[in-house]
């Protein structure tokens, strides 16, 4: 578990200062480098796909909707600058979330390539859903 929130400190410190308002990310990290560190991970899927296949543990389990509401809704959460790592199944809603809710926040926002599916077939195990 050390090794896991050591390697996302170090890739949120690589990623979060080339982040600015208005751009993303596109990041294909290990699940490790997903787990504890700087980043807000909010899970982006929906309730039965975190039921399926599991989640990451220390991520927000948000269903995106708009970028309006999600901003509303974790922004109470959010630390100045903290950068915000969104993920989903295959890549595709989070590469396409990503890009609304950047123009909207001065938060760096990282998409994760590839989403669970990636990580899933690079032998990541997710936990059960606490909450499904």
């Amino acid at each position: 578990m050390k090794r896991l929130l050591m390697a996302l400190s170090a890739v949120v410190q690589v990623v979060a200062p080339a982040a600015q308002a208005g751009s993303v990310n596109t990041l294909s990290p290990a699940a490790q480098d997903l787990v504890g560190g700087e980043a807000m991970v909010v899970d982006i899927r929906e309730p039965s796909e975190w039921r399926d296949t599991g989640v990451l543990p220390n991520a927000v389990l948000l269903p995106y909707r708009d970028a309006d509401s999600f901003l509303a809704a974790i922004g109470p959460q959010l630390k100045p600058g903290q950068p915000i790592a969104l993920i989903c199944r295959s890549g595709r809603r989070s590469a396409a979330a990503a890009a609304a809710i950047a123009a909207r926040t001065d938060h760096p926002v990282v998409d994760v390539a590839g989403g669970m599916g990636r990580l899933m077939r690079e032998g990541y195990r997710p936990s059960p859903c606490p909450s499904c």
